[in-house]
């Protein structure tokens, strides 16, 4: 009969499951491409706010992602390497650290679809109405966008999170390398029809919305070019939006 350990607040962490031959090539690897990640982005971010050629809405609102890659590899990365040092008894953390780490990583997967449909309507005002593109993207609008981006991913994670932080908890054990939603919620022995329910719609709603945002920008964009002769909007047409759709 397995043993239960009803709302412990000490929780271990599976961890990365490598053998002792491949344990230090795991770790340069890991810690190689955390380094690498970091120097791109924040290389990025300080090109952009030094150069005030680039102190554009485009770029501006661009920002948003290497902070969000930032964040994410800082949350997750650090940790998958002191615990890959570690033996699998050793890897814990706490509940309430787990699910700050869990709120973290859903936050930055949501705001990079948000801010991608941010993106989108800018490169839309930008082809479709460009005689009036810098009076509707002005620094006020900006602000407002990347507010409304990062607030309804803060407003739907935190429903989420708080739909799992309901639920009491009879495991210990998080069967994978950092905390996530899932994770957590698998460590209640209640019912979490709510959590899947909530979950599938909120995913779905996500990619629906990003990716109709995508299609309906792009299409209004594509029809623009169709039916203009001027070469030179066509060419600034297919420059800012192909970049933005490889990013996506």
């Amino acid at each position: 009969m397995e043993n239960y350990t009803y709302n412990s607040y000490i929780l271990q962490l599976e961890g990365l499951n490598t053998s002792k031959d491949s344990l230090y090539p795991a770790f340069l690897f890991l810690f190689f491409s955390y380094l690498f990640i970091m120097i791109i982005n924040v290389g990025i971010t300080i090109l952009i706010f030094m150069n005030k050629n680039l102190h554009q809405p485009m770029y501006l609102l661009f920002c948003n992602l290497p902070l969000n890659d930032i964040l994410a590899t800082s949350i997750v990365v650090p940790r998958l390497l002191i615990d890959l040092m570690r033996p699998p008894s050793e890897r814990l953390i706490s509940y309430y650290q787990c699910v700050v780490q869990a709120y973290i990583v859903h936050l930055v997967g949501t705001t990079s679809h948000t801010v991608l449909m941010i993106m989108a309507y800018d490169r839309y005002v930008a082809i479709c109405n460009p005689f009036h593109y810098v009076s509707i993207m002005t620094n006020k609008m900006m602000i407002k966008l990347t507010v409304c981006a990062w607030g309804v991913a803060f407003v739907l994670v935190g429903i989420l999170l708080g739909l799992t932080t309901r639920l009491s908890r009879c495991r210990t054990l998080i069967t994978n390398p950092y905390c996530d939603n899932a994770s957590l919620f698998k460590l209640s022995c209640e019912s979490v029809v709510i959590n899947n329910i909530y979950g599938i719609t909120f995913t779905v709603a996500l990619y629906v919305g990003s990716i109709g945002a995508i299609v309906l920008s792009y299409t209004s964009i594509a029809v623009v070019c169709l039916t203009s002769k001027n070469k030179s909007l066509n060419s600034k047409a297919l420059k800012t939006c192909s970049t933005h759709l490889v990013v996506y």
